[in-house]
């Protein structure tokens, strides 16, 4: 097992993309090796290694000397405590030495709550504030940059050369993708982003019929908002529960 792991890691990473094309992914670009970029044995690998740190920071005695809690998911991780960030993050760096890891420090930071805000696995975390009482909380929302990714996707799916595919398989493919992106992000303050997310698939649907249908004049008179869920079945996000504890 251990030789074909070995084996997998010296292999070249690529993954093809719709259009048949390869290409390497994150660092592998230039090294020419590693696992690809979603693969199984990626967070397989990671919680290997971030057992013996998440063990370590415990049996050290940091987690009761520091008050600092360990949130991790394969190699992404937050640090919570209460006043002693910095001698955290550096008990951090040295065990990270000690097992042969490497920190990403563009990735990491101290950050103080409620005045700042962090992301971690794609949500922002920080303070909030009520839509129906303006009272402020600490909580999450789906971070802006993926729902800046999510949109591009959607523009994708709607290029202009892709007109001569049906509608039905266009819209199902915009609905699969707008229901799992909000399944996956369905917690705390999600409704801000639901709407944007809707508003644009919406215009991205209009503009792909417009091209479709060599419609030139008003294009929500031809195709107004209500007949992109009702006649076409685009999804509406917007009527999902507006916030998730």
């Amino acid at each position: 097992m251990l030789h074909l792991i070995k084996m997998w890691l010296k292999a070249p990473a690529e993954e093809t993309d719709e259009r048949g094309r390869k290409r390497r992914n994150t660092r592998n670009r230039d090294e020419g090796r590693g696992s690809p970029q979603g693969s199984p044995i990626s967070p397989l690998l990671s919680n290997l290694y971030m057992r013996r740190f998440v063990l370590g920071w415990k049996k050290l005695g940091h987690e009761k000397r520091l008050g600092a809690c360990i949130v991790n998911y394969a190699d992404d991780m937050v640090i919570c405590c209460r006043g002693r960030a910095e001698e955290a993050l550096t008990a951090l760096r040295v065990m990270m030495t000690k097992l042969k890891l490497t920190v990403n420090e563009t990735k990491t930071r101290v950050a103080k709550l409620p005045e700042e805000k962090f992301d971690f696995l794609g949500y922002t975390f920080g303070r909030y504030y009520s839509p129906e009482t303006g009272r402020a909380h600490l909580g999450s929302a789906p971070s802006k940059k993926r729902v800046i990714r999510i949109c591009r996707a959607i523009s994708d799916e709607t290029r202009r050369n892709r007109t001569l595919l049906d509608h039905k398989y266009v819209v199902t493919k915009l609905n699969q993708m707008m229901n799992g992106w909000a399944n996956y992000f369905c917690l705390g303050s999600a409704s801000r982003a639901y709407r944007a997310i809707e508003q644009h698939a919406c215009k991205r649907l209009r503009q792909w019929l417009c091209t479709k249908h060599k419609v030139s004049w008003p294009a929500f008179r031809r195709f107004p908002p209500e007949s992109l869920h009702t006649t076409f079945g685009l999804v509406r996000l917007t009527q999902r529960k507006r916030s998730f504890s």
